[in-house]
């Protein structure tokens, strides 16, 4: 066993949707640091991914593209497909990040803040998939398969406090999406899975960014995510180290999902 390679993402090539900007930039440089040949990230402002790669440029020259484009809807989603196709003859690994949340009050939550989450959060991850499962196919061997990494959240694992239906919809519907995408396209030698992150710091995730110590206080690791606890997940499942994870959805998370137990119901003896 070779544990320089059971990691290595060297020679790869990636497309990580919404990858300027909080846990997608977070993945490019991990999958930087771990070798790929070239990332290509995604988002709506052409400034901002500009802003990205020029950022990445001196220690990784070439090696970050940016495309811009609104993938939320079906035009944009083809124009993506088709721009990857015409630089790229295979994609090894592709990350469906791009997500968008919304919140409101039971009673006045709008049909907008319903079909805006949805579309992009799941109805834009298949579709994309889809349409780039020509250029998967082209890099997928039964020895080295190709990747898709979905980026879910723990709020699809279990319930928030926050009244963000949509949102919590969603990523429970990544997370199944996940599974069902899996059975079909480990057929191709597509390895298909799943991150549930918990609280970055992000422009989505305002709490953690501009309050750490106070978010932290919820979670039982008592700190919120980094940089390097995202993308070692991402790394792992991308590499040859994650060949053999089929349809999984991993929390990575400081415990939220699997260790967090409300003061409420704690035992008042301290578990002694």
């Amino acid at each position: 066993m070779d544990f320089t390679k059971l990691f290595s993402l060297e020679g790869k090539i990636a497309l990580i949707t919404g990858g300027s900007r909080g846990i997608g930039k977070m993945l490019l440089e991990g999958y930087l640091a771990a070798g790929c040949e070239r990332v290509y990230i995604t988002a709506r402002k052409k400034a901002q991914l500009d802003e990205t790669v020029a950022e990445f440029e001196a220690q990784y020259p070439g090696k970050v593209i940016g495309l811009a484009g609104d993938i939320s809807q079906m035009d944009g989603v083809k124009q993506l497909a088709e721009e990857l196709a015409a630089r790229e003859s295979r994609l090894d690994v592709l990350v469906n990040n791009a997500g968008a949340a919304w919140g409101g009050d039971f009673d006045e939550f709008p049909e907008v803040g319903w079909d805006k989450v949805m579309d992009l959060n799941v109805k834009s991850l298949f579709f994309l998939t889809q349409k780039l499962h020509p250029l998967l196919n082209a890099a997928a061997s039964f020895d080295r398969p190709a990747k898709v990494i979905n980026i879910a959240s723990i709020d699809g694992l279990r319930p928030n406090p926050w009244e963000t239906y949509s949102y919590q919809a969603s990523k429970a519907a990544v997370i199944h999406l996940t599974k069902r995408m899996a059975a079909r396209l480990i057929k191709d030698n597509i390895v298909v899975t799943c991150i549930a992150p918990g609280a970055y710091p992000s422009e989505m995730n305002k709490a953690a960014a501009k309050n750490p110590e106070g978010s932290a206080k919820g979670i039982p690791y008592k700190r919120v995510g980094v940089a390097e606890d995202i993308a070692g997940g991402a790394i792992y499942l991308a590499s040859r180290a994650g060949d053999y994870v089929v349809g999984t959805t991993i929390p990575i998370d400081g415990g939220i999902v699997n260790a967090w137990i409300p003061e409420t119901f704690q035992d008042p003896s301290g578990g002694h």
